[in-house]
């Protein structure tokens, strides 16, 4: 019996074929996704995309499957890091102007409890200008002590090559001939 993980299946909308290797950390999942004390826990499907996985589970708490039994797991992690365009110190000013800008409006408003009338509008424009004026000078110090070593900006992710659908190895049988159901275009 191999003890790795069986290679990405692509769905077309269908689970692939059960495998009764659990994948690296399994185990673990089990407990740790409040599955059975033994933390035992079965291959009922895999996946090649987190919305297929997820589309099969909301299948089985469709069809009353008791969901809590059953955990999505992710093998194959990899981070990946998408940049999203060059930041200047021009750039980083205007975006602590901007952050600024809203802490002022929100403490503008907090303190405005004690304010009314002229009094709560003249408070609302010397708090968002002020915290405007102080988020900029933030955001370019800090951009300037970086030094040039990132001038770009960008979100992290982390993707998996395959999803499996883990079920307490008890009702894992039944969730296989539950998803032997789920219509391809669902």
């Amino acid at each position: 019996m191999s003890t790795d993980p069986a290679p990405p299946t692509p769905s077309a909308g269908g689970p692939a074929d059960p495998d009764p290797t659990p994948p690296a950390g399994a185990a673990a999942a089990g407990t740790a996704a409040g599955g059975t004390a033994a933390g035992v826990r079965r291959s009922v499907a895999g996946y090649a995309s987190h919305a297929e996985a997820v589309r099969a589970v909301d299948w089985l708490s469709d069809e009353g499957f008791p969901v809590q039994r059953v955990a999505i797991v992710g093998s194959g992690l990899k981070a990946v890091e998408q940049v999203t365009g060059r930041v200047t110190v021009g750039r980083a000013a205007g975006q602590g102007a901007a952050q600024g800008a809203v802490i002022g409006v929100f403490f503008a408003l907090l303190f405005g409890l004690f304010f009314t009338g002229p009094a709560f509008l003249g408070l609302l424009i010397y708090a968002v200008v002020l915290a405007a004026l102080f988020g900029a000078a933030l955001g370019a110090v800090g951009h300037a002590a970086l030094g040039g070593t990132q001038d770009f900006g960008s979100i992290s992710t982390m993707q998996a090559d395959r999803y499996d659908v883990m079920v307490d190895h008890d009702v894992a049988d039944e969730a296989a001939r539950v998803l032997a159901r789920l219509p391809a275009g669902r």
